[in-house]
């Protein structure tokens, strides 16, 4: 007896690193960041008669998917499996990818024409930061330009520059206390003080004289220097709610990257994941089979190449009631 199957339509979304911000001089939360090598989310869709959504984080992505249909009209159902999962609020974007990864599934499979930019507005991302939203549309160094005041659409993008291939990304998450997410994070936003002008200068100045050239050339050592400087700057400016340039563990472990080799060391957003970036396969495998020796089981660490692109996007057969 053959087996039925239907076409569903999978998307893989990369977490994202977020590098730092660029301040506050008439427009909010313009950045830096990149897709992490590792790990990825994975979602399917495929055709049905109402809403059913399965899977790890289940209820968020069952109101992502809720909003897809309700904003493009869409009379169909949809039957969303979340197979793989980001960690949640530790600085990979799990929010994010997974309304993106959604909402990419729901309207592919309906054969809905819409952009990155455009599906993060529908699902409400992008209120502060763009860089999730940019590293889901490509691979590559994004930089981001804030938004203005009462702005519904994401940051526009500013720059999209590719990595060396022989660089390497080792991410460290610890297992330790979420970063600060969701209500606390707009309550953190509402009372930290605005960074000192001099401060934001110098971020930007170090973004387009320092970092960006550097990158075009390969100099991994320059690059290093300048995003270290730009992530010890703006870590300042937000330790009155990390308590410190860097939050709990990620304190020793940006300490143990920089002390092991790695030119270029930080924090993605709220932490606690860490992240190093330096060159070769070779101090790439070390500096990560390092950090896995520090946490053992205390957390995980991911090491690899830069994504040249963003999230992957296909069509398969799947078995029926799978």
């Amino acid at each position: 007896m053959s087996r039925r199957t239907e076409e569903a339509v999978f998307v893989e979304a990369p977490a994202r690193l977020h590098f730092g911000v660029l301040g506050a001089l008439g427009r909010w939360f313009g950045g830096i960041g990149a897709a992490a090598p590792a790990p990825t989310l994975l979602v399917s869709a495929t055709d049905a008669e109402g809403l059913d959504v399965q899977g790890d984080d289940a209820a968020r992505a069952s109101a992502f998917a809720a909003v897809v249909l309700e904003h493009y009209g869409i009379a169909r159902g949809v039957r969303v499996r979340v197979h793989r999962a980001l960690p949640s609020h530790v600085g990979l974007g799990s929010g994010t990818q997974l309304a993106l990864a959604v909402a990419r599934a729901v309207t592919e499979l309906h054969g809905v024409a819409a952009d990155a930019s455009e599906l993060a507005r529908v699902v409400g991302r992008a209120r502060r930061s763009a860089i999730g939203t940019w590293t889901f549309a490509g691979g590559g160094l994004v930089v981001e330009g804030g938004r203005r005041v009462g702005q519904d659409d994401a940051a526009p993008l500013l720059a999209r520059l590719p990595f060396p291939p022989g660089w390497r990304c080792v991410v460290a998450v610890p297992h330790a206390t979420s970063g600060v997410s969701g209500a606390a994070e707009a309550q953190a936003f509402a009372q930290l003080p605005s960074p000192p002008q001099g401060e934001v200068e110098r971020v930007a100045y170090l973004v387009l004289m320092a970092l960006l050239p550097a990158l075009v050339e390969g100099d991994v050592a320059s690059f290093g220097s300048a995003l270290s400087e730009i992530q010890e700057r703006t870590g300042r400016w937000w330790a009155p709610a990390q308590g410190g340039t860097f939050a709990g563990p990620s304190e020793a472990l940006v300490r143990c990257m920089r002390e092991w080799g790695a030119p270029g060391v930080g924090q993605s957003s709220w932490g606690p994941a860490v992240y190093g970036i330096l060159e070769g396969e070779e101090a790439g495998a070390r500096l990560a089979e390092h950090l896995r020796s520090t946490l053992g089981p205390t957390g995980v660490v991911y090491e690899g190449p830069f994504r040249s692109d963003g999230a992957r996007v296909w069509r398969a057969q799947v078995e029926l009631g799978r």
